[in-house]
């Protein structure tokens, strides 16, 4: 997958969030086939957020017929009319577009960053389970936003800071593995933090983290060092869903 989010305001100190995601799973193994036979089905999720309300929408498309795709050179993402878009020739998303839209919300952001990518885990390569499930993973966690966000209508201009992950991996989840919970925190004085859990009915959850400093350079976490704990939840669709977190990094 492909994984922007936003945290944005607009003039008046509002705040919103935003965010863009691209599935691609494969339904059978071996290269791709060409057309109708591609075997290549791609998910798209965009939501924008404020204080009062969440809007999102998703789609579906096919490999193979252009409804949707990914290319590297130039870097593109879609599916339909839904875009995340190099617009730097010579440095593959230094400078990118992002634009997604419902039937109620919408948005357009111009994304920049002057650092390079950060390869999570053991220099891309990051463990998911004591059984071995992996993937490779590399983020952009130093983008600044700048374009609109549309709700309801009505075009409302913000900036703010974005975060970009890029995973993949040719296997799923340990078969215990039941929830996933990451975090990527924009911190004082330009310092990041990523950490995820991935939950088990068997053990005690697997942990992974970066601490990434104002200049790009990454130190990984020992699994030891990170604590997350759930301190409140809402109901969503019949289940409870932690909201309010406590996070300790040693």
């Amino acid at each position: 997958w492909w994984y922007v989010t936003a945290n944005l305001e607009d003039d008046a100190g509002n705040r919103y969030g935003v965010q863009w995601t691209l599935f691609r799973q494969a339904l059978a193994p071996g290269a791709e086939r060409a057309g109708w036979a591609s075997q290549q089905v791609w998910m798209g999720h965009a939501a924008v957020t404020t204080s009062e309300t969440h809007r999102f929408a998703e789609t579906v498309g096919r490999g193979g017929i252009g409804q949707a795709g990914a290319r590297a050179a130039p870097f593109e993402a879609w599916i339909d009319d839904w875009s995340f878009k190099s617009t730097d020739p010579d440095r593959e998303l230094a400078a990118a577009t992002l634009t997604a839209s419902g039937a109620d919300f919408g948005y357009a952001l111009r994304l920049a960053a002057a650092r390079p990518f950060v390869l999570q885990g053991d220099g891309g390569y990051s463990v998911k389970s004591d059984q071995g499930q992996a993937s490779y993973y590399y983020s952009q966690p130093f983008f600044a936003a700048r374009g609109a966000v549309t709700i309801d209508g009505r075009e409302i201009a913000v900036t703010g800071r974005a975060w970009m992950d890029r995973e993949w991996s040719s296997q799923p989840l340990a078969p215990e593995q039941r929830g996933w919970d990451w975090f990527s925190l924009h911190l004082p004085q330009g310092r990041k933090l990523m950490l995820f859990q991935l939950r088990s009915d068997a053990d005690r959850p697997f942990f992974s983290g970066s601490w990434i400093d104002p200049d790009g350079r990454v130190t990984a976490l020992a699994r030891e060092d990170i604590s997350l704990s759930p301190l409140g939840d809402v109901p969503v669709a019949g289940r409870r869903v932690p909201v309010r977190w406590r996070v300790i990094v040693k």
